[in-house]
């Protein structure tokens, strides 16, 4: 029976040499593909793959965290442009991936080490293998918070900066607003910003920060100042002292 698998990139030309070097393989099913990580969750939930071509690095979400929330994992080849460390995380932590620019030999070692996988039923080893790779990764990765740990009553609960829409100010906390709930996080807003991938985050007033990828629209109002639109419909104006950011983050839109 063949894999049924998915390919996630956000680079359309890494998807296209991915399906071509796919095609001599008889025991591989591309049944779709996603250019980002929501669009990857909806569709294995949607068509429960076997296998996914799993891109690490996408505007949206990383690689690791699209992994983490999925219910019913499949078995995962992640494709990577990492650096020499990070390579060496994969090799010693036995975690399967592939090197950007797309190799043929190095794709059919990875394609047989899933069929053995499949074929010796271990895959809940593969599991405890990608985190303690993330565990790897974590140790020497970006300077960047990618996780906020709140502790309360004794109980911790981890958010991933991902899954955060906006931070606002809230006197000597932080609001950490999700998609689904709203959290305090007791943290001045200039450290928080400090420790945030300007790439990702959006600074739009003193007291507000965007995650870039739930902006729907922005609007320019007047005097300098913009009105943003997000994906949970709310809508918030900018502050005219971060006009300059905002035009900056504008011309990089389509």
């Amino acid at each position: 029976m063949k894999l049924r698998c998915l390919i996630i990139d956000d680079e359309f030309l890494a998807r296209q040499r991915l399906l071509k070097l796919l095609e001599p393989f008889d025991s591989i099913l591309v049944i779709g593909e996603c250019k980002n990580g929501q669009d990857a969750l909806e569709k294995i939930k949607l068509k429960e793959p076997d296998l996914i071509f799993l891109d690490i690095q996408m505007p949206d979400m990383n690689g690791f965290t699209v992994y983490d929330k999925i219910q019913k994992k499949p078995y995962v080849i992640f494709t990577t442009a990492y650096d020499s460390y990070a390579i060496k995380a994969f090799k010693i932590n036995a975690v399967d991936y592939l090197l950007k620019p797309f190799d043929e030999e190095r794709l059919t070692i990875a394609i047989h080490r899933i069929l053995d996988i499949k074929k010796t039923n271990k895959a809940s080893k593969i599991e405890g293998q990608i985190k303690r790779l993330l565990l790897s990764l974590q140790e020497e990765s970006s300077p960047f918070i990618n996780q906020i740990v709140l502790s309360s009553k004794g109980r911790d609960t981890v958010i991933n900066i991902d899954d955060v829409v906006y931070f606002k100010s809230d006197g000597n906390y932080v609001q950490l607003v999700t998609s689904e709930k709203s959290h305090l996080y007791r943290e001045t807003m200039n450290m928080l910003y400090s420790q945030l991938d300007l790439s990702q985050f959006l600074r739009i007033h003193r007291s507000l920060i965007l995650n870039k990828f739930y902006i729907r629209k922005c609007v320019y109002i007047n005097n300098n100042v913009y009105k943003f639109e997000l994906k949970n419909d709310l809508e918030v104006l900018s502050s005219r002292s971060f006009s300059s950011q905002i035009s900056k983050y504008l011309s990089t839109q389509p």
